[in-house]
């Protein structure tokens, strides 16, 4: 890793929420709300952004855990702001607290960890998965 990367880095953005967020099983849809697996989505993109400006060319980072709480609504329409903030590095893992909010509430919350290997060392062990 790149010098720089402790606690408290952190990235956030916003989305609004539209129908594709939905929660849908076997083709129906549940509520007009941002699912649970749409939220993660976005907190593990915003534990991403934290490691991004970091990763050295021959590193690569992957979701190793999630430890996440879904809490509240966010409706259609509603803008949700995620945010992802450094709480611990080591040389193989970072640890990002991870939250989503929208202007009425929290939604989610929890950690995002995150691995940190070798580009080739992954490519070859996934080649042999493949075998």
């Amino acid at each position: 890793m790149k010098e720089g990367l402790q606690p408290g880095v952190c990235a956030e953005f916003e989305v609004s929420v539209t129908p594709e967020m939905y929660p849908v099983f076997e083709g129906n849809m549940i509520h007009p709300v941002m699912s649970t697996v749409s939220m993660i989505y976005y907190m593990e993109l915003a534990g991403r952004k934290v490691i991004l400006p970091y990763l050295e060319d021959h590193e690569e980072g992957c979701g190793f855990a999630v430890d996440i709480k879904h809490v509240g609504p966010a409706v259609s329409g509603q803008t949700v702001r995620f945010r992802a903030v450094c709480r611990e590095v080591t040389d193989k893992r970072v640890v990002c607290e991870v939250t989503a909010d929208t202007a009425q509430n929290r939604v989610g919350l929890g950690t995002f960890t995150q691995a940190i290997f070798h580009k080739e060392e992954a490519r070859r062990k996934f080649a042999a998965q493949a075998e």
